[in-house]
């Protein structure tokens, strides 16, 4: 599986000069891994995520002198919690309908106070120092807030999937690596097939380490409906992607008798005709909980001393 962790533009870095902060993220792993902002927190002894996300915050808050937003997702909790931390270290959850109205502008600033690409550098960073882990858990962090901003089909989120499956084919994790590559080529196969034979050549990849029967039928039907489409196409113009279809069904003929071609809700979102709805668009993303009011972990009163850190 290929998927250069090379940086593509050295002036990727933070926007010093930034407009005023609207939001800020957070993310917590579900092995506890926590993220502000794009930065993996450093957790000493057994301080509880919510504490540091709090903290981390707050200090925001206090350096801008105005409350501050914050986004939280919780995967350990499989919940988004909506913020609002004050200067004095206050913080309270608001319901959706509560939160900043949606909107690109408010996206843009949010996303010019902490562009994504300079985020992509810090997860490069990690992995060529070969500290995989927190690459991982950063591009995690990155691919589920852009999601929840942009949508799963969006070109930044896509990248973001992509460069997760990669690092998780790095760490060796080839059945969620397989997940995340057929998710980004399943809807790339939908929305623009042109440039979707690379992402079902990444997806095979990592599908091909597979030892999993059941997995690799599954999954292996999936990636050969895709080569087939692509092929009926006339877009299968690089004789390795030839090998690749070739390869898998191979592997599937081996295997025994084939799944029918669309016995999952996955193969189906990608022939859906007109007036039928498709599948949703990462059907194996776990879903989140909406955010409500009075989440007792993210809410803290005044001038409350942060809990022990180590």
């Amino acid at each position: 599986m290929t998927h250069s962790l090379t940086p593509r533009d050295r002036g990727n870095l933070p926007a010093l000069g930034a407009a005023p902060l609207i939001r800020l993220d957070a993310y917590v792993a579900e092995d506890g891994s926590t993220v502000v902002n794009g930065h993996l927190l450093e957790m000493g002894g057994m301080r509880p995520p919510n504490e540091a996300i709090l903290d981390a915050v707050a200090m925001f808050a206090r350096t801008l002198g105005a409350p501050v937003a914050a986004t939280v997702i919780d995967r350990t909790e499989q919940q988004v919690a909506r913020l609002r931390v004050h200067p004095d270290g206050s913080s309270r959850t608001i319901a959706d309908e509560d939160d900043l109205p949606p909107g690109r502008e408010r996206t843009a600033a949010e996303e010019a106070a902490f562009p994504p690409l300079a985020r992509v550098e810090r997860i490069i960073q990690h992995a060529q120092r070969e500290e995989l882990h927190a690459a991982f858990v950063l591009a995690s962090a990155l691919r589920e807030h852009l999601t929840l901003r942009r949508g799963a089909e969006d070109e930044l989120s896509l990248e973001a999937r992509a460069i997760e499956a990669y690092l998780a084919y790095l760490r060796g994790d080839h059945m969620l690596s397989t997940v995340l590559a057929l998710t980004v080529a399943r809807i790339r196969c939908r929305t623009d097939l042109d440039r979707a034979a690379p992402d079902v050549a990444r997806a095979t990849a990592a599908w091909q380490r597979l030892w999993d029967e059941g997995q690799v039928a599954t999954r292996g039907q999936e990636l050969l409906h895709m080569w087939e489409r692509l092929s009926t196409a006339g877009l299968l113009q690089e004789p390795s992607h030839h090998a690749m279809a070739e390869a898998v069904r191979s592997r599937l003929a081996q295997g025994g008798p084939s799944l029918p071609p669309q016995s999952s809700p996955a193969a189906a979102a990608l022939t859906a005709g007109p007036g039928q709805d498709p599948a949703p668009a990462a059907p194996e993303d776990k879903p989140l909980k909406p955010a409500r009011r009075g989440l007792r972990r993210f809410t803290r009163r005044a001038n409350r001393s942060p809990g022990p850190s180590s």
